[in-house]
Formats: structure tokens, C-alpha cells, sequence
């Protein structure tokens, strides 16, 4: 008996003491580092390390049994603790590392637990089940988020260029593009999915989606597929027809939200949805829907980039034209239910896609703000861009709406009382510069050429008139040889004289008697001009084979007024009538007029992170009278933002210095925004700084 006792004092039974996730080991090799969660991140199809704490004897998987439980939501799966067995990529697995003798005298062994490349993305819960001879406990582990993961060639989203997928997914900033193709105005953002609690919120428009709320299972299952968690997220992002997160207003009234111009970033946007209970936040333009859609899908680990579609037609009967009508005074007419948006954003994420066959993988067209139905949803994409240059009109998802948005053909419409004067058909117009940020700089990246062939010189004629192109402009060629077109003589700047040049060219060896219209609308990107603000008008002699160069000017003064505000645009038109033969042409230009840009300097080109620094905001008031209004300034992985009200006396030079502390190292944007009251705008800028670590 005595020494059964003696015996049973010196077997110790295996049972497990503590757990660790291992999480800064973990989140560093999967690349999730820096990513703000509650729970431990990691991305599917990569093994990850636990080591378990335990006394007694060493684990004997012939006389213990070890089982991971792998939660989400109502499903789980589990995992046996083995020995010999290889990670897989098509299941999860959990095999066993070693074991290690502490100093202590505790013991300690690793166990590599791996998850299928096409595991759900989602929050799961980790338990633990250890079952012995004599008894049985289970153990609650933590909580894991699980990401797509672009650098597992076993992924759907796999994107093998390292260059891009620290673009398209690590970086935090970006450039949105708007203007007009002649006068681009970038324009700096602030992604924010390393802010804290981003990616959280960022998972929880997986959950308040209506997908998810009829069915969860349905729903999680599906999660595997980043088709289908593209299709979720390009609803969620606006509210139209679920609790999404921003509320879309093109009516210029935003006093019971935020002007779209004024974000900078998407944290706060998302923030403010996840801490209002999923109301919607007011308010978003194109640029903001796409740019926290690419805030989401970089989050989640889809690569993803932001994308410009410059002269986007939306065409709502779907024939590939839009016609557009003019006065014969020049004047464009509210006629007819197409339009084109001057500019309109979207974005592009890579994903494999096997439901098309082959040669559609790659970037897929995914567009959130609220303009068509697909689905029964407000949503838009994935359509393959490879599936819209071929016109591959039958590959789901909406390939015919993008299509006609970088394709159609403008037809120009000249009109007196009812009766069609003249008529001309533009072939390049629709869709004529597709860009977006260059991997690795600040510059532009023209994209075009993915999307559609090099642009059509042929043109269409109608009635009695031909189309040409003058530099810079559209122009119309009567059969008697007659051509105008507009020449813009510089990219119009807010504060200077708009000057352009109207020339006309007498093709025949016949002099003319010529009548001149000129005028000048503003206009908001996404809609027809109003009322005209300028113009000119006079008659003229042209000799047999002349070209006449006439220049006007519209002074500061003439458009200041109507044109102050962010994202301004002008519809400049000419209409030359022949009086002889009463033959008339047309030739029009849209084009902004760029805000003055706030300028940046950092003190210190050698920036340290959690080291105060100093920049330095300037802008010259181009008024002639003072403005005052509010300067931001804030900086990705920054605390705070920093706040100031200011006055600035005409044609004054303000000088603001800042202190920022930047919180993360790498590649930064200090950006600045001055909110002017009157006139009503925004004027923006940045300046990117690369943050060194401690």
C-alpha cells in the first residue's frame, strides 16, 4: 500500500497551466501587424504557432488526446493534435511542434495550427479540449480574425508582386483623382485600416449585412469566396437598402451633415457609423464611397485600388448613346435623362474568377456608389475588366453598365425651336482617361488601356456636318469646309483670368460671312449646366483658305461668384454660323477650375516615430477679399487632429506652423484641408513623410 501511495505522489497526470496566441510572433509573419483588433489577426491558408503551458508528465498523444475547436458563429470544426501529419491547405490541421523544459521546471510544447487557403473570413473563437485517461476540460483560447491572403499562392486573392501588395493592401494613403482629363486635381486619402478599432468596424458590415441577418449560415459559408464578400461590401458601403454606412447627396445643401469634400480619410467615417448604431453618415460623393469601400476590402485582404473614370456616362436606356443638346446661341440644354459625370470613382480588387472561365482573373470593376440596382441591391461589380475590354457583355456581374460608362458615343445636338439644325457624334469623349495611384510614388497611372483599344480618329456624320478634333476640343466640319475648335491657353486656376483662343479655319477658296456665339456655363460634375454666367457674341469676315485665331478672356471677377466652390466646372461652347447657307458648328470643352492647393513642409526631413515634428501650412489668398474658415491638419497614424480658425487678408501669405507626434512608422501622409466659409469651399493639400522606427 505504502508504496502504491509513493507511486501514485510521483505520477503527475499532463494538465495544461496557460495558453498564449502567440501574437506578436503570429501577426508578424502573417503580415497583420499593425492591424488594430480585440483579437488576434491572421490570414487563411497560413499556419500560426500556439504553445501550451502544462505540468505532469510530457504530452503522449498515445495516452492524451489534444482538439482544437474552431468556432464561427454556429459552424466549427476540429482539429486532433498530430504528430506527423503535414499542414493542409484544403483543411485545418494542428500538429505538433515541440516540446520545451522551462526553468522554472513548467513545461511547454507548440502546436502549428493551420487554416485552409479557402477558409470564411470572419471572427472566430479558439477552444481547446483535453482529453486524458481520467478526466476531461476544455479550454477557451481567444478570439482570431481571419483575412484573405493575397501572398498564399493557394488564395483566390493571391497577387504575386510584392511591390503590389504592399501597395493594394499595407498602405494606409492614397490618391483619388477628379477635375477634368486636361486639369487632374489629386487629391490625398487617408485609408485609416491600421487606425484603432478600423477593422473590427470593418468585419462588422459583415454581420449588420442583410445577407448575413436572413441567413448565417448561408452567409458565413459564402464568406470563403471574395466574389461574393465583394458583392456584400459594394452594398454595405452605401445605405440605400440596408444599414449601410454612407448616405450619398449630389444637392450641394449638406448643413445636416459634412460636405463629401471635407473627409480626408475614412476612420472617421466608419467610426461614426459603427458608434451611431449603424445609422448612415451623412455625407458621401463618388471619391468618398469608393475610397472606404478600398479601406474595407484592403482591411479584409483584398487588393484593392481606387480608380478615375474621366467623362463617365451614365446611360439610363442603355443603347450605348448619349445625346447632349445645344441652342444655337451655344447654350447647353437640361435635355434628356443620360448624362455624363465628369469624372465618377469606383474601385478595382484582385480575385481569381472561376465562375467566368478561364482569363477573367485578376482586377474586377466594383463600384458602391448607389446608381443601379443589381441583385435587387445597390451595388455594382464585380465585373472583370478583362470581361468589359471584350465587350463579354454576358459576364455577371454588370459588365453592360461599366461598359457603356467607358464606351458610348456622345451625339452633340444643335436645336432652334423644336428643329434639329445640325448633328455630330463624338466617338472619344466617353471614358477618356481611366487612372489611379502609381504603385510605390504619388503619381498617376493611366489605365485606360485595360479597360478599352486606342481611341477611334473615325467619326460618324450626320445631316449636314462632320466632326474633327481640335487641340483640346471637339470641333465641326460643315461639307463647305468650315472648322472651329477651342483652345484652352492654360489650365485655369482659381483667382486668374480663364483665357482661351476660338479658332476658326475656312477650308473653301470662298470668302464667309460668319456669326459668333460663345458662352459659358457652370456646371457640378455629375449633372447638365445651368444658367450661362458669360458670353460673347459678334459677326465676321473670314477669307477663302483663312484661319482666325480670336482670344477671350472671362475675368475672375465674371465667375468668382458662381464658380467658388470645390470641384468647379465650366461648359464652354461655340457655335459658328455660315449666314449664307445658315450652316452651323459646334465646338465645346468642359473643364474645372483648379482651388488654389495648400502647401507642406516638414522641418525635419528625418522624421522618427513617437518624436514631435514640425510643418509648416501656406496658402496665398487669391480674393480680393479676406476669407476665414478652418485648418486641418492631420496625419495617418496620428493621434489627433489638429484644429485652427484663421483670417486671411486678400492676396495675404499665411504661414502656420503644426507640431505632430506620428504614431507608425513606415510610409505617411501629413495632410491639411481649409474649410472656407466664404467663399463656400475646400482647398487641400499633403506632403508624404517616411516615418523611421525607434
Amino acid at each position: 500500500m505504502r508504496n502504491n501511495i509513493t507511486f501514485a505522489n510521483f505520477y503527475t497526470e499532463f494538465k495544461v497551466r496557460t495558453i498564449d496566441l502567440q501574437q506578436v510572433q503570429n501577426q508578424t509573419r502573417h503580415k497583420t501587424d499593425g492591424l488594430s483588433s480585440s483579437t488576434l489577426v491572421l490570414r487563411r491558408g497560413q499556419a500560426f504557432t500556439v504553445t501550451i503551458n502544462f505540468d505532469g508528465q510530457p504530452f503522449d498523444p498515445m495516452k492524451e488526446k489534444l482538439i482544437f475547436r474552431i468556432i464561427l458563429g454556429p459552424l466549427y470544426v476540429e482539429a486532433p493534435v498530430s504528430v506527423s501529419r503535414q499542414p493542409s491547405l484544403t483543411q485545418w490541421t494542428a500538429v505538433l511542434e515541440k516540446c520545451i523544459r522551462n526553468p522554472t521546471g513548467h513545461s511547454a510544447f507548440s502546436v502549428s495550427l493551420s487554416s485552409p487557403a479557402s477558409a470564411s473570413i470572419g471572427a472566430y473563437t479558439l477552444h481547446l479540449r483535453v482529453e486524458t485517461r481520467l478526466s476531461e476540460e476544455a479550454y477557451f483560447l481567444g478570439q482570431v480574425t481571419l483575412l484573405c491572403n493575397p501572398w498564399c499562392p493557394a488564395d483566390s486573392v493571391f497577387l504575386q508582386a510584392e511591390d503590389l501588395r504592399t501597395e493594394y493592401v499595407k498602405s494606409d494613403i492614397g490618391l483619388l483623382f477628379k477635375g477634368s482629363p486636361g486639369n487632374i486635381v489629386p487629391q490625398s486619402w487617408s485609408f485609416d485600416q491600421y487606425e484603432k478599432g478600423i477593422l473590427d468596424i470593418c468585419m462588422k458590415l459583415l454581420q449588420v449585412s442583410p445577407q448575413h441577418q436572413e441567413d448565417i449560415v448561408k452567409d458565413l459559408l459564402n464568406r470563403s469566396n471574395p466574389v461574393y464578400i465583394s458583392r456584400v461590401i459594394s452594398a454595405m458601403v452605401n445605405c440605400n437598402d440596408d444599414k449601410g454606412v454612407l448616405m450619398g447627396n449630389w444637392s450641394g445643401d449638406y448643413k445636416d451633415g459634412v460636405n463629401p469634400s471635407q473627409w480626408s480619410g475614412s476612420a472617421d467615417i466608419l467610426r461614426v457609423w459603427s458608434e451611431t448604431q449603424f445609422r448612415p453618415v451623412k455625407y458621401g460623393q463618388c471619391w468618398v464611397f469608393a475610397a472606404v469601400m478600398c479601406t474595407v476590402m484592403r482591411a479584409l485582404g483584398i487588393p484593392t485600388r481606387v480608380v478615375t473614370n474621366f467623362n463617365s456616362a451614365h446611360d439610363t436606356n442603355r443603347n450605348m448613346v448619349i445625346e447632349e443638346y445645344y441652342s444655337e446661341m451655344g447654350e447647353k440644354l437640361p435635355i434628356g435623362r443620360d448624362s455624363i459625370w465628369n469624372f465618377h470613382v469606383w474601385v478595382e480588387s484582385w480575385m481569381k474568377r472561376p465562375d467566368l472561365g478561364q482569363g477573367y482573373d485578376g482586377w474586377q470593376v466594383l463600384d458602391p456608389t448607389p446608381q443601379e440596382m443589381s441583385g435587387e441591391m445597390f451595388r455594382c461589380g464585380p465585373a472583370a475588366v478583362t470581361a468589359i475590354y471584350e465587350r463579354r457583355v454576358d459576364a455577371q456581374y454588370d459588365v453592360p453598365f461599366v461598359y457603356a460608362a467607358v464606351n458610348g458615343n456622345v451625339h452633340r445636338v444643335i436645336v432652334k425651336n423644336g428643329k434639329v439644325l445640325s448633328t455630330s457624334i463624338d466617338k472619344n469623349r466617353v471614358g477618356a482617361l481611366i487612372c489611379t495611384k502609381h504603385p510605390g510614388s504619388m503619381h498617376m497611372q493611366d489605365i485606360t488601356s485595360e479597360y478599352k483599344t486606342e481611341m477611334d480618329d473615325s467619326t460618324v456624320h450626320t445631316l449636314s456636318t462632320d466632326v474633327r478634333s481640335g487641340e483640346g476640343s471637339t470641333g465641326i466640319v460643315a461639307p463647305q469646309g468650315l472648322a472651329v475648335s477651342l483652345q484652352l491657353l492654360k489650365a485655369p486656376v482659381v483667382g486668374e483670368n480663364i483665357s482661351f483662343n476660338v479658332i476658326i479655319t475656312n477650308k473653301v477658296a470662298v470668302p464667309k460671312l460668319l456669326r459668333k456665339h460663345v458662352n459659358a456655363q457652370n456646371k457640378e460634375y455629375n449633372r447638365n449646366p445651368t444658367g450661362t454666367f458669360w458670353e460673347a457674341h459678334g459677326d465676321m469676315k473670314i477669307g477663302p483658305k483663312e484661319t482666325v485665331t480670336i482670344q477671350h478672356e472671362i475675368s475672375f471677377k465674371e465667375y468668382m461668384l458662381t464658380e467658388a466652390e470645390e470641384d468647379s466646372l465650366v461648359n464652354l461652347a461655340v457655335v459658328i454660323e455660315d449666314v449664307k447657307s445658315q450652316e452651323r458648328v459646334l465646338a465645346s470643352e468642359e473643364f474645372n477650375i483648379r482651388s488654389p492647393s495648400l502647401n507642406i513642409q516638414v522641418q525635419n526631413e528625418y522624421v522618427v516615430i513617437n518624436t514631435q515634428q514640425v510643418a509648416t501650412v501656406t496658402f496665398t489668398n487669391p480674393f480680393s477679399t479676406a476669407v476665414s474658415g478652418e485648418l486641418i491638419v492631420a496625419c495617418s497614424g496620428l493621434q489627433e487632429k489638429i484644429q485652427t480658425r484663421l483670417t486671411i487678408r486678400p492676396r495675404e501669405t499665411m504661414r502656420v506652423p503644426i507640431n505632430f507626434t506620428p504614431r507608425m512608422a513606415g510610409a505617411k501622409m501629413l495632410y491639411a484641408s481649409l474649410v472656407l466659409m466664404n467663399p463656400l469651399t475646400v482647398l487641400h493639400g499633403f506632403k508624404t513623410i517616411n516615418v523611421q522606427g525607434s
